[in-house]
C-alpha cells in the first residue's frame, strides 16, 4: 500500500544533512520511504492513502534512548532537600525483605500507560528505563515478554531487555548512602536478560530488538560487568549502561575499586561502539572533577561509545553536560533521551539549547542543528540502524509530525526553531512506525485514554503510598512529599483582615 503524507514543512535528508522542504511530501510504499520532495510533484504520484497534515512539520521519527516506561516518579523526587531525598532510597532494613509494589498485571498496565505516552509525544523508537525502587529487585524476562507484546501491538519500535543489578543503593541507620550487594541476584538477572534475547530471536518481530540493559554502574559488581561484556560480544547485542552521571557514583566506585567509573568500564571490556551510556556527565571536564580535558572524552569517542544526553531531566536534577558542543567537537556520538516524564524531546532540546547558550555566554551557541542531529542521526547511529533517523528514499518509514497551526504557537519563522521555542512534543499530530499510523491527532487505535488515565492515577497512588516503608526514618507520605502550599480543607476561605477592612 502506498501512502502520501503532505504538510507545510518536511525535514528531508539529502545524503549529507537534513534539509527543510517547504510545502513538502513523503511517499511511502509499505514500510519504506520511496520519495521525499515537493508536494506539487509527489501529488501526481499514485497513492492509496493520502494524509494531509496542513500547517505542520513532518520530521524523522523521534528516537528516545532513555525512555521512561514507568509511572512518573520525578514529580515526587526532583524537589527534595538532601534530608528528604534520603527517604526515597531503600533502607538497609528494607533491603533484607523487599517487596514488589506492583504485581505482574499492574506492571504490564504501568508499561502500557508509559508506552502510550511515548506515542502521543511523537516517539517512534525507544529504549526503556523504569525505576527499580518499587520492585523487589529488578525486572524479569516475563515482564518484558509482556511489554514486547504491548509495544508491538501499539506499533512502536522497541529496543528491549529487563534491567538487572548486583546491588542496591541503600541508606543505613546512620543516614549515609552505600550499596548493598546480592551477587547471586545479579547473576540471575543477567540470565533473565539472556533468556529475553533468546525470546526476541524466536519472535522475529521487526519492531522488537533484544538488548542488554544493566542498571546503574555502582550497583553492578565488576565480575558481572565482565560477564555482560562477554555476552554482548558473543551475541552482537547493544548494551546500555547508566554511568558517569553523578559524583556519588564516582566516589562510590573509587572507594570500592580504586578506579574511576570510566576505568571500570574500560577494564570490563565494555568500551565499544555497541555501548550506549546515559548520561556521561561526570568526566574529567566536569568542574567538580578536574574542570579540564585530560582525555576522558577522547576515550569514549575513540571507542565509538554513544552518550545519551537527557537535558530536561539533567536540569531538573541540577546536572549539566560540560559541554554538548565540547563532546561533539571531540567526536562523541551524542543521542537524546527523556529519562523521566513527560517524554518530551522537544522541551528537552529547548532546555539543552538554552543551557548551551548560558555555558558559552553566546546566543549563537545554542547548537539547535546539533541537537536535532543528535535526536535523529545520533540515535540511529547508536542503534546501528542507518535506515532510521532520516526521511529519504530507501529509509524505513518512521516519522513524526507536529502542528504549527495553533494560535498559541504564534508565527512560524523556521519550523524547527518555532517548534522548539513556542511548542512542545504535545503538538504531535502524527506518529508513524514502519508506515503504520500509531497515533493521529491524539488518538491511538484500541486505546481508551480516559480509562488509561484513571488506571495510571491509581497506580501512581500505590507507588507513592509505598515510600514510607522503605524510608530509614519511616516518615509519612505527607512528610516526604509536602505540597507547594499547605493544603487545608474547610467549608469556606475567610477573607484576610485587610480584605475585610476594604469591604467594611
Amino acid at each position: 500500500m502506498k501512502t502520501l503524507v503532505t504538510a507545510s514543512w518536511v525535514i528531508a535528508h539529502d545524503g549529507r544533512s537534513h534539509v527543510e522542504v517547504p510545502d513538502g511530501a513523503v511517499l511511502i510504499d509499505g514500510d519504506t520511504i520511496v520519495d521525499v520532495g515537493d508536494r506539487a510533484e509527489l501529488d501526481r504520484r499514485q497513492a492509496d492513502v493520502r494524509i494531509d497534515l496542513g500547517d505542520a512539520v513532518v520530521t524523522p521519527g523521534l528516537i528516545d534512548l532513555d525512555a521512561l516506561t514507568d509511572i512518573d516518579h520525578l514529580i515526587l523526587d526532583s524537589w527534595a532537600s538532601p534530608d528528604l531525598a534520603s527517604g526515597f532510597t531503600w533502607s538497609a532494613e528494607y533491603f533484607a525483605a523487599p517487596r514488589a509494589v506492583f504485581d505482574a498485571a499492574q506492571r504490564r498496565a504501568v508499561r502500557e500507560y508509559a508506552l502510550v505516552q511515548l506515542a502521543l509525544h511523537g516517539i517512534t523508537s525507544y529504549m526503556p528505563i523504569a525505576s527499580e525502587v518499587h520492585s523487589d529487585w529488578a525486572e524479569t524476562c516475563e515482564d518484558f515478554v509482556a511489554m514486547a507484546e504491548v509495544s508491538s501491538r501499539l506499533g512502536l519500535r522497541g529496543f528491549l531487555g529487563p534491567s538487572f543489578r548486583s546491588g542496591v543503593n541503600v541508606i543505613g541507620a546512620d543516614g549515609k548512602r552505600t550499596v548493598m550487594f546480592d551477587e547471586e541476584a545479579g547473576r540471575r538477572g543477567l540470565a533473565e536478560a539472556l533468556r529475553f534475547l533468546d525470546h526476541t530471536a524466536r519472535l522475529a518481530d521487526p519492531l522488537v530488538t533484544g538488548v542488554l540493559l544493566p542498571c546503574r554502574i555502582e550497583t553492578l559488581l565488576p565480575e558481572l560487568l565482565g560477564d555482560v561484556a562477554r555476552a554482548a560480544r558473543e551475541r552482537g547485542a547493544l548494551v546500555r549502561l547508566h554511568a558517569l552521571q553523578g559524583m556519588s557514583e564516582r566516589d562510590c566506585i573509587q572507594r570500592a575499586y580504586g578506579r574511576t567509573p570510566l576505568q571500570l568500564i574500560a577494564d570490563s571490556g565494555l568500551l565499544s561502539d555497541r555501548l550506549i551510556v546515559p548520561h556521561g556527565v561526570v568526566l574529567d571536564v566536569h568542574p567538580e572533577v578536574l574542570g579540564r580535558d585530560t582525555g576522558d572524552v577522547a576515550v569514549l569517542a575513540d571507542a565509538g561509545v554513544s552518550i545519551v544526553h537527557c537535558p530536561l531531566t539533567n536540569a531538573r536534577y541540577a546536572h549539566n553536560l560540560h559541554t554538548f558542543a565540547g563532546y561533539r567537537a571531540r567526536g562523541v556520538n551524542l543521542c537524546l533521551g527523556t529519562d523521566s516524564f513527560p517524554p518530551d524531546l522537544i522541551r528537552g532540546i529547548d532546555v539543552g539549547a538554552q543551557v548551551a547558550k548560558l555555558q558559552a555566554g553566546d546566543l549563537g551557541q545554542g547548537h539547535l542543528t546539533g541537537y536535532f542531529d543528535a535526536l535523529w542521526t545520533g540515535g540511529a547511529t547508536a542503534l546501528h540502524r542507518p535506515d532510521l533517523g532520516r526521511l529519504a528514499a530507501g529509509a524505513t518509514a518512521d516519522l513524526s509530525a507536529f502542528a504549527l497551526d495553533d494560535f498559541r504557537m504564534g508565527v512560524t519563522e523556521d519550523p524547527l526553531r518555532t517548534l522548539v521555542l513556542n511548542g512542545t512534543a504535545r503538538d504531535a499530530v502524527l506518529t508513524m512506525v514502519a508506515g503504520r499510523v500509531v497515533m493521529r491527532d491524539g488518538s491511538i487505535p484500541g486505546v481508551d485514554l480516559t480509562e488509561l488515565r484513571r488506571s495510571g492515577r491509581q497506580l501512581f497512588d500505590m507507588m507513592r503510598a509505598a515510600y514510607p516503608e522503605r524510608d530509614h526514618r519511616r516518615r509519612t507520605v505527607e512528610e516526604l512529599f509536602p505540597p507547594v502550599f499547605p493544603q487545608k480543607i474547610q467549608a469556606s476561605v475567610q477573607p484576610s483582615p485587610a480584605v475585610t477592612d476594604l469591604i467594611t
